[in-house]
């Protein structure tokens, strides 16, 4: 079970907002990673290394958390148990 700490940090790590979807986070990861790529920084590539490792692991975290979330669309539970987007986000990820 993934932590809401580390679901922060990766979350603040790929630079997301609070409502980020799926395609924003792909998005996020590849232009990250063409920018910290070792090879762009052939000066520092202990940092670049560092930073991509990061990269990858919030990137695999918050995959972890989606793919594991499971949605259910049955009428009464959409209409007894569904929560704005904020209380979504704040139950999940905590507030600020």
């Amino acid at each position: 079970m993934l932590s809401f700490d580390t679901l922060i940090k990766a979350k603040t790590l790929l630079g997301l907002s609070d409502k980020a979807t799926l395609w924003e986070i792909k998005t996020r990861y590849k232009t990250m990673m063409k920018q910290w790529h070792p090879d762009k920084h052939p000066d520092d590539t202990d940092t670049a290394h560092a930073m991509s490792t990061q990269i990858n692991e919030a990137y695999a975290t918050l995959l972890e958390y989606c793919s594991n979330y499971e949605y259910n669309f049955d009428e009464e539970f959409l209409q007894n148990k569904t929560l704005t987007p904020q209380e979504w986000w704040t139950k999940k990820f905590g507030g600020r």
